[in-house]
């Protein structure tokens, strides 16, 4: 019994030793926490305002703080002069950042979109600029002025009214193409009147005197087509009359037109002669101008004018076939060269080296030229090129096309070895294959041309124009 009660008596200081110590621990261990806890709290606070002073340095503005701020606008004002305008200062951010945004927007160069061709508008101002540009030389020559004419001398200009109304009238210049286009070719007669009541011009053919043979009897086939220009698709033909070359028509056709159009429009006769198994023939073409002035709306009046033939070829210089293409909505025009024949030997190894440069002429003047590529050693050479104009529509009827065949040499200069003309001044071929063009919008129209030694004199621009004088009054 003794023995367990000294047992008792040293097991229960040692439970109290154990309790003792654990808690201890856990004051340790609080102590602890609370230790971390502060730091990160200092550590935050310390940041917070470590983050406060840089975003203060690196502010835009490096004004100082609202008191300051209030002092300085004290101090201005009143060490300022009463006459001097007070300074306003602003702080406010955001009010800055409006302002920086404002002045990029205002300094920002907004880029233009890169095309590949210009615009329509730029390229037609292009050719109109082209156009008004003259490039002839010219002299300032002093001419003595007229002499008003005396009192009682006789005015021819006051009787012209009365000298048109002959019956019979014959015009050799002011109805006609000049003579520099071809070499007359016959006579043609025939008469104009307006009628007011239809509201048309009345034209009536009636001869052709001394046509050209034109087939192996001896004779020719001919007959007439009538056009007025610009409105192509409409037109008029007669009879043909076979083997005579004096033929007698006696034929009436009526265009509808009012009166005040007659001074844009122009009467075109082409003579053809008629062939059962091959291409028609063109003997010669008329064109009469100021239909306004020669279509009298009181009398019939009565024509005799020569018929105007296109030049000959005079030797077989080879051919050239080219393709014609107009898009009235972009104001292109599309020459494409697609190849030659039978071109003429310009060498010593009996060939040549030929390229084909086309030249675009308006109202007088050479506005841009293109060419092809050279075709070595050939004399049938294939091109297949397109050459494309800007042109715009309200031009396209005073453009023309003058179009060579050049052999290059390496040493020396090019020789032509033909040519030939294309547009609504041309007479023959090239006049035609312009009117189909234009009456075939936007499709492409091949013709063969045979080639010619020489373009017609008002196209060739080969030699430099002789000096104007400009004379000052």
């Amino acid at each position: 019994m003794g023995v367990y009660v000294k047992k008792e008596n040293v097991d229960v200081p040692e439970a109290l030793q154990d309790s003792h110590e654990d808690a201890g621990h856990r004051t340790v261990s609080q102590f602890i926490i609370v230790l971390i806890v502060l730091a990160v709290l200092a550590v935050g606070i310390m940041t917070y305002f470590s983050y406060r002073w840089l975003f203060s340095i690196l502010q835009p503005n490096h004004s100082a703080n609202d008191n300051s701020a209030a002092l300085v606008t004290t101090t201005l004002h009143s060490t300022g002069s009463s006459s001097a305008p007070s300074l306003k200062i602003s702080h406010s951010l955001p009010d800055i950042k409006e302002e920086i945004q404002k002045q990029v927007h205002r300094r920002k160069i907004v880029p233009t979109r890169q095309a590949t061709l210009p615009s329509v508008p730029t390229r037609h101002q292009t050719f109109q600029r082209q156009l008004h540009v003259c490039d002839v030389p010219f002299e300032i020559c002093n001419k003595a002025t007229r002499e008003s004419p005396s009192v009682g001398e006789i005015k021819p200009e006051l009787y012209q009214g009365d000298l048109a109304r002959k019956t019979s009238t014959e015009s050799n210049s002011t109805l006609e193409e000049d003579g520099e286009h071809g070499k007359p070719c016959g006579r043609i007669h025939f008469t104009l009147k307006y009628d007011q009541d239809i509201e048309g011009l009345v034209v009536r053919v009636l001869q052709a005197r001394d046509l050209p043979v034109k087939d192996l009897t001896g004779s020719s086939d001919p007959y007439v087509k009538i056009y007025l220009l610009p409105d192509r698709k409409k037109k008029f033909q007669t009879r043909v009359h076979v083997k005579n070359l004096n033929p007698v028509f006696n034929e009436t056709f009526v265009f509808g037109v009012s009166y005040d159009q007659l001074k844009s429009r122009m009467l075109q006769f082409s003579v053809y002669d008629f062939d059962r198994f091959s291409k028609h023939d063109l003997i010669g073409q008329v064109l009469v101008k100021s239909l306004a002035e020669v279509g009298d709306v009181t009398y019939e009046m009565e024509y005799i004018m020569d018929i105007m033939c296109a030049p000959q070829d005079k030797e077989n210089l080879g051919e050239l076939m080219l393709s014609l293409c107009y898009l009235p909505t972009a104001g292109r025009l599309a020459v494409t060269v697609i190849k030659a024949r039978s071109l003429k030997a310009m060498d010593i190894t009996g060939s040549s080296d030929p390229y084909v440069k086309v030249s675009l002429i308006c109202q007088g003047k050479r506005i841009k030229k293109k060419k092809t590529t050279v075709k070595k050693s050939t004399l049938n050479p294939v091109y297949n090129e397109a050459l494309v104009f800007d042109v715009p529509a309200d031009n396209i009827e005073d453009v023309n096309l003058v179009i060579k065949v050049i052999d290059y040499d390496r040493v020396g200069a090019n020789e032509m070895l033909g040519c030939c003309a294309i547009g609504n001044q041309c007479i023959g071929l090239g006049r035609d294959h312009w009117l189909k063009m234009l009456d075939t919008p936007r499709h492409p129209v091949a013709q063969w041309y045979p080639l010619v030694d020489s373009a017609p004199s008002f196209l060739d621009f080969s030699e430099q124009s002789p000096i104007k004088c400009i004379s000052i009054r």
